[in-house]
């Protein structure tokens, strides 16, 4: 078949010299809902203090071409934690609720059971909105204190402390394992932006503005115990913040000056301090390999009109005034939308027997990559069938290596709309976002958008629309919808090049 801009991603990785026969430990905090702009170390404009999060840049790796497999929520988690597009399962747009059933498939490997199966203890703590085993007699509603069937234990957690899902949707409940911790006797009632909630069913020991805070405390405990034992340890920690309810702990109330989604980045950013200051004291700072990102973009709408009214002076208004704050920095689009802004991520590693401080890498990569990257780093094969979308960053986490080169990475909106990333071409198949911002178009509907994003970032300017060099742009429009639908309809495309 021919190939476009792709390069079979073959690549060995040998244990440098350098490497210490302790295989490091694994940290993923992942936001839910973070923008780009968000980090003030990649948008020094911005009024937002984010002093955690910048201090993890200057100590580590900063990725800017940083990508989720999907605009939304779910899809993304399902990619980041097996190597695959979540487009390959039932779940084709959208994402799942509070009761959705489970996502991920009986067999396939994840990173923590990989992780479990090379000797590492294995944890989550925070948010897992994969789908869960609930108890449902027939023709009655949910049995909360019948134990589930279906945790995040079953796919190499060793221990999970989660929620089900989003903040905002029920059922309000912490599940330990396999137990829902409280007592399900109360009704949350519904609630309108920025504290956004639907009504369902919330335990005894469930409080929205607390919740946060208790999973970080878990999360610190659960490093500050594993780092005392013999095994190497993998935390998951799948954040509630900064999406919505957009509820701030009133430590953090006032603190920005940006209302109360500014106030929430505030303290996200000090929750990754904690966790950052849990590893450094527990003694393991050296040998623990930190990533944090986030699952999507920021739901932050942007004004550019200065004389409009924004989130600083109403609260309830879903939107910044661009001379303010601009949650996704120089993207188009929003959270959900096949734009940039949709799914272009902070992403950061810190590993610092490895890592050189305040390293960028401009490479382009998806969080369907971390499987992949690893298994690089314990030196370790992935199963056979394992994470057929991942591909290994792990050259890009030394300034002095070659760069890898990689097959190109597909986007998926929150309504199905695909675009294709090869090199610096990016073709959007459909004619909208695919998401929120209008017009919202449909998959496969011309015209399609065809930018070169190193000189486009915003994708201001269709390039199938210039009067010059048309018959090239074509080709290389028709080339990317190529390969793009091969890689759509051959699950085992990817696996097949490497």
């Amino acid at each position: 078949m021919p190939r476009f801009l792709i390069a079979p991603a073959v690549l060995v990785i040998a244990v440098s010299s350098a490497l210490s026969a302790e295989r490091p430990n694994f940290v993923i905090i992942m936001a839910d809902d973070m923008g780009y702009g968000d980090v003030h170390g990649l948008n020094p404009g911005s009024r937002l203090a984010t002093p955690n999060l910048d201090a993890l840049m200057k100590s580590g790796a900063t990725f800017t071409d940083a990508h989720t497999p999907s605009a939304v929520c779910t899809p993304t988690r399902y990619g980041l934690l097996t190597g695959r597009y979540c487009w390959r399962t039932r779940l084709k747009r959208g994402v799942q609720d509070g009761y959705g059933t489970p996502l991920i498939e009986k067999g396939r490997p994840t990173i923590a059971s990989f992780l479990k199966s090379h000797g590492y203890h294995t944890g989550i703590v925070g948010k897992w909105h994969l789908g869960l085993g609930f108890v449902r007699p027939k023709g009655a509603e949910i049995d909360f204190s019948r134990r589930v069937t279906h945790t995040p234990n079953d796919v190499g957690f060793d221990q999970s402390l989660i929620i089900p899902a989003s903040l905002d949707f029920p059922p309000y409940v912490y599940v330990k394992n396999r137990d829902v911790t409280g007592l399900t006797q109360r009704t949350q009632s519904a609630q309108k932006f920025p504290a956004f909630l639907r009504k369902g069913p919330i335990a005894s020991d469930f409080d929205m503005e607390d919740c946060l805070d208790h999973l970080t405390e878990n999360a610190v405990n659960f490093i500050s115990e594993s780092a005392k034992g013999e095994k190497p340890f993998f935390l998951y920690f799948p954040l509630t913040a900064p999406h919505k309810p957009v509820l701030p702990h009133k430590r953090f109330r006032g603190k920005t000056g940006l209302g109360p989604y500014g106030d929430f980045v505030t303290q996200v950013d000090w929750t990754v301090g904690q966790v950052v200051k849990a590893i450094d004291d527990a003694g393991v700072r050296e040998n623990t390999f930190i990533l944090y990102t986030s699952d999507n973009g920021s739901f932050m709408y942007r004004k550019d009109d200065p004389n409009e009214k924004g989130h600083v002076d109403d609260e309830t208004i879903q939107a910044y005034r661009a001379d303010r704050h601009r949650a996704n920095g120089p993207f188009r689009g929003t959270k959900a939308d096949i734009w940039e802004a949709g799914h272009h991520v902070p992403f950061f590693v810190r590993w610092p027997s490895h890592t050189k401080g305040g390293y960028k890498c401009n490479a382009p990569i998806c969080l369907t990559d971390v499987f992949a990257t690893i298994a690089s780093v314990i030196n370790e094969k992935l199963p056979e069938g394992a994470a057929p979308d991942s591909n290994s960053f792990m050259t890009e986490l030394h300034p002095a290596a070659l760069q890898m080169s990689r097959p190109p990475i597909i986007h998926h909106s929150a309504a199905g709309m695909f675009a294709i990333r090869s090199g610096d071409w990016k073709l959007i198949l459909g004619n909208g976002s695919g998401g929120r911002e209008q017009p919202r178009g449909k998959p496969f509907e011309k015209p399609y958008f065809l930018v070169n994003v190193r000189l486009d970032i915003a994708e201001k300017k269709n390039l199938l629309d210039a009067k010059e060099n048309q018959d090239r742009l074509k080709k290389i429009a028709a080339r990317l919808e190529e390969t793009a639908l091969r890689i759509r309809d051959n699950e085992d495309w990817n696996q097949k090049s490497r």
